[in-house]
């Protein structure tokens, strides 16, 4: 698969709420995430397969989403880009209990079929 076509199938599995889906069947075992920032429970730079699943799965536990949508892909060679927007409310931190909308883009690099890096960007990054 090319990049458009992986940005194809990605875009529709986390429309689906498949997002664990998409990291297991799309992303490569060392594909590498970069987030516009962290912190020590969340570091912005992680790599592996096993992390990235980690830092999905930790996304979902500590907010509660009450809806969403992907838009794109937008390719662009070997990359893809992808728009998330989110509305939750953050269990945990200093805007747990508060309602908020989330938007953010993803800037996917795809190498032999699998994605190897993504990045994020979004506003206060």
């Amino acid at each position: 698969m090319d990049a458009l076509e992986i940005g194809q199938k990605m875009v529709a599995l986390c429309q689906e709420g498949k997002n664990l889906e998409a990291l297991n069947t799309l992303f490569a075992e060392d594909a590498e995430s970069i987030e516009a920032r962290g912190d020590e429970q969340m570091p912005a730079e992680m790599k592996g397969l096993d992390a990235l699943r980690q830092k999905n799965e930790w996304f979902f536990a500590n907010h509660e989403v009450h809806g969403g949508d992907v838009k794109g892909p937008w390719p662009n060679g070997e990359r893809f880009a992808v728009v998330f927007s989110y509305d939750i409310t953050p269990k945990v931190g200093p805007m747990a209990g508060k309602r908020m909308q989330m938007e953010e883009v993803g800037l996917y690099t795809v190498a032999d079929g699998k994605i190897v890096k993504e990045e994020f960007f979004y506003a206060g990054g």
